[in-house]
């Protein structure tokens, strides 16, 4: 009979172990099942959140855009409170945030001065979270950035990142770091986090944290490529605006001036060009002749030809004298030049009927002049100083008249340095011994052929290279 009882009560423990031990296992199933939905979830919000990005860059959204879904969508992904995103600046030693969402939890740590301040007007905080540059070393977005691998730091405010006498960080939160690279290049980071009352990220969060960080650098590599070629292609038109503009700035054909060919032309090395040379009509067949270049090349020289062609065509109309022209136009232009920068020019007056003409030269490259009567080139180069480099004193003082007369047959060739400049494969420089041989062998063929000659000897000589300067030439042939 006792053991008949011993047998039933060993029964009854097993049973009642059973049943515990299915109930655990219905409760553990339940949890797995459950753990499984949510990993699910994760995988789903994780694809669609990629879909989503892939689509929006390839329509070529904003920026801001991409960086807003980028965060947005790590956020829902992992279930934290909010995000931020930081890029790395130009020279790589700070960060600046670009998007911090909503809700985002404090990801800095705060100097003391702005928590004194932030103790009488909150917005204070708001504006040094948001806002603030961050050094690439500091705090646990520099951290992140230092180690260069994701992280996953439990509770901020313990993190050795922020062991600063003069920083402080009272919230309790977590927060998972992922730097953002692209070939090679630091982008800036990553950072997702909520505060401890919403729970902590667990390690499949993690995992899935650094691989849509992953994902999200790819992306935003792609979504900067795409950025950078949208704003080089607006560049570009920009540009070619700018030089159709400037064309309009260059004679559109040769002046026709009685008992005289002239011709001239204009080769931008680059889309806009810092050379130029302009023709003048000063009436009773008197012509003035100018031909410059600015240091440099670009946008910057451009606009200061630009500046020089209407300040010279404004003074020419007043005046007789080529130097006195060149002093007014040095005055006028050089409080507004840079101090790296300036103007070497020759403006040539031409009177039609007489044949006499006057030059004044201001640092420019001496003028050919052919003469028909003995077949001999010599140089017109009377004294002068590059506008831009003297207030004005000494560039007067400096730069002079030469006056000469033209002679029926004879020719003149006016140039900036980049012909004689100009490089073959072998880097020899055209030079002014070819220069003074081809416009000799061509002086007699007339203005027009001079040009045409250079320039073909010019592209024979430097072949298939690039032009490395801007090119321009004009001739003037008396009849």
């Amino acid at each position: 009979m006792l053991a008949e009882y011993y047998i039933l009560i060993g029964l009854s423990v097993l049973a009642l172990m059973i049943l515990a031990w299915g109930a655990r296992y219905r409760r553990n199933a339940k949890r797995l099942e459950q753990e499984k939905k949510e990993i699910v979830g994760e995988e789903e919000r994780m694809f669609d959140f990629l879909h989503e990005l892939g689509e929006a860059i390839e329509k070529d959204s904003s920026q801001l855009r991409v960086n807003r879904m980028i965060v947005d969508g790590v956020v829902a992904v992992v279930n934290a409170t909010g995000g931020a995103i930081y890029f790395s600046n130009d020279t790589r030693q700070n960060l600046v945030p670009k998007y911090v969402s909503e809700k985002c939890p404090q990801l800095i740590g705060v100097p003391l001065e702005v928590k004194r301040r932030a103790q009488k007007d909150q917005r204070v905080m708001d504006s040094h979270v948001r806002l603030s540059t961050q050094s690439s070393d500091e705090g646990i977005l520099g951290h992140c950035l230092t180690v260069g691998k994701a992280v996953h730091v439990s509770d901020i405010k313990t993190h050795e990142s922020l062991r600063d006498a003069f920083v402080v960080y009272d919230d309790n939160v977590s927060a998972m770091v992922a730097p953002l690279r692209h070939a090679g290049k630091d982008l800036g980071v990553l950072a997702v986090a909520k505060p401890h009352s919403a729970g902590f990220f667990n390690e499949h969060d993690f995992s899935v944290f650094r691989s849509v960080a992953e994902q999200s650098s790819f992306a935003l590599g792609n979504s900067l490529i795409h950025l950078e070629a949208s704003e080089k292609r607006s560049l570009e038109n920009e540009l070619r605006t700018a030089r159709e503009v400037q064309r309009i700035l260059l004679p559109d054909c040769n002046p026709k001036v009685a008992g005289y060919r002239i011709s001239g032309t204009n080769t931008p090395a680059r889309i806009i060009s810092g050379d130029y040379y302009d023709f003048i009509d000063l009436g009773q067949n008197r012509w003035g002749l100018v031909i410059a270049d600015v240091s440099g090349k670009g946008v910057a020289a451009g606009l200061l030809m630009a500046m020089c062609r209407s300040v010279l065509r404004c003074l020419a109309t007043n005046e007789s004298s080529p130097s006195a022209v060149l002093g007014k136009l040095n005055r006028q232009l050089f409080p507004d030049i840079r101090e790296d920068m300036f103007i070497s020019m020759a403006y040539l007056i031409l009177d039609g009927d007489s044949g006499k003409a006057v030059m004044a030269r201001a640092g420019h490259d001496p003028a050919f002049w052919f003469h028909k009567a003995t077949g001999e080139i010599t140089q017109i180069k009377p004294p002068g100083l590059v506008v831009g480099i003297d207030e004005g004193d000494v560039f007067e003082r400096v730069t002079k008249d030469y006056e000469f007369t033209i002679e029926p047959g004879d020719c003149l060739l006016l140039h900036t340095d980049g012909v004689k400049e100009a490089l073959n494969q072998e880097e020899d420089e055209f030079g002014i011994e070819r220069m003074k041989e081809n416009f000799a062998n061509n002086s007699a063929k007339g203005a027009e052929s001079v040009l045409t000659e250079m320039l073909r000897t010019l592209k024979d000589f430097t072949g298939e290279g690039p032009q490395m300067d801007d090119i321009t030439l004009v001739a003037i042939e008396k009849r």
